[in-house]
């Protein structure tokens, strides 16, 4: 097997809670040498979700492959052994407000004194321009903020937010991507710059039609719920022990659901001739295919309806989704072994390598379990490292959760 993606790049990690460390994460898990700085106490998600033996398993499935140091940055000492991580690395990642670097002193011109080839990577709420750059961002606010929630729900519901914190990860993973992207252009004769992505603006990139649509007709999309906004028939059907979904996203397989249904004939209809007219009659067609997917069990449409090429699944709970077989044929789900904590359940890797397979290298560190390792790492004395602890400079690598 090859290398890594991203085999000898180190990352320094200043980010917590939950896009910067998406975004660190999805970095490591490419092969990067992550470096985790930590306030003393810990990053803040290490006590939040659901604690097994003392391990947050929710701070788990974000934290892999990297390594922990507790680090005081309010401390003139602990700014400068940042600097020293600093001056050997290829890319900081970093999610405070805009202008906090500043505040500590590592303003841009003094990071391109410690390191000329530093990558600065940043996730924050609205981007570090603009009226909003200064306003603290959550999720939840930025589900609103982008137009996102609007389109949710139904008119009877209003808006409506969705239940993983999606602008949190998307600007994680904007913030990876731009991260390696920017890498690969330094690599190539360069500069380093810096990269940053903002949970607002990665929502709104996200919008695909609806904001097409948009732009296009001035007008804004009406809440369809679980129908399609602009293709039908789609959706939601209910067979006879449950619900089943379908997507026929074109003509070509409009035509083989009905059929399949028994309801071709229906192509034929005034009111169903075209997706158009289908869109302005969807309350009549869903009624017909509703009483046509009744005569059926979930298990049988999706059967005959995935064989005529019509793209059909059940909705599942999530334990129904992390147990399915193909789930389990991707190595979707993953039990790590965790030194004192026994194996942890966490997501597998969404992208897949034909010659340089991901895995989890690290475990979930210790807060501060890499202090002593790094900092040997950048040149430190064990002397000199003890000093920083006895200064309260360096966590001792006690993690309070435990």
């Amino acid at each position: 097997m090859s290398a890594l993606p991203l085999s000898g790049v180190r990352v320094i990690d200043l980010t917590r809670i939950l896009s910067g460390p998406f975004c660190s994460m999805v970095l490591g898990d490419l092969g990067a040498d992550v470096v985790k700085i930590e306030a003393p106490g810990g990053d803040a998600v290490r006590k939040q979700g659901h604690i097994v033996d003392g391990l947050s398993w929710y701070f788990a499935g974000f934290n892999r492959n990297k390594r922990s140091i507790e680090l005081n940055l309010r401390a003139p000492e602990g700014i400068a052994v940042l600097e020293d991580l600093l001056a050997d690395a290829d890319i900081l990642t970093e999610n405070f407000r805009p202008g906090t670097l500043d505040k500590m002193g590592l303003t841009e011109a003094r990071l391109a004194q410690i390191n000329p080839d530093l990558i600065v990577t940043s996730v924050n709420g609205y981007g570090s321009t603009g009226p909003y750059a200064d306003r603290p961002a959550f999720d939840f606010i930025a589900q609103a903020m982008s137009g996102y929630m609007a389109t949710n729900g139904t008119p009877d519901t209003g808006p409506l937010r969705t239940a993983p914190p999606i602008t949190d990860l998307l600007a994680g993973l904007y913030a990876a991507m731009g991260a390696v992207a920017a890498l690969r252009n330094r690599e190539h004769g360069g500069p380093a710059q810096r990269v940053e992505a903002s949970m607002m603006m990665s929502m709104l990139s996200m919008m695909a039609y609806l904001s097409s649509n948009a732009l296009a007709t001035g007008r804004d999309p009406v809440p369809t719920g679980n129908n399609h906004p602009i293709a039908s028939p789609y959706g939601l059907f209910r067979a006879s022990d449950g619900d089943i979904a379908v997507a026929p996203s074109t003509e070509v397989i409009v035509r083989r659901f009905l059929a399949e249904l028994g309801l071709e004939h229906l192509l034929s209809d005034p009111r169903f001739k075209t997706n158009a007219l289908r869109l302005q009659n969807r309350a009549a067609l869903n009624a017909l295919i509703d009483a046509a997917v009744a005569g059926g069990t979930q298990d049988d449409w999706i059967a005959r309806l995935n064989k005529a090429g019509v793209p059909c699944g059940r909705v599942q709970s999530l334990s129904e989704a992390l147990s399915d077989p193909q789930v389990a044929a991707q190595d979707m789900v993953l039990r790590v072994p965790h030194p004192g904590h026994g194996n942890v359940g966490m997501i597998g890797f969404p992208v897949k390598f034909s010659q340089s397979p991901l895995s989890v290298r690290l475990p979930t560190p210790r807060l501060g379990e890499h202090g002593a390792e790094i900092l040997r790492g950048v040149g430190y004395s064990d002397d000199r490292i003890a000093a920083l602890t006895a200064q309260g400079v360096l966590g001792s690598g006690h993690d309070p959760a435990e």
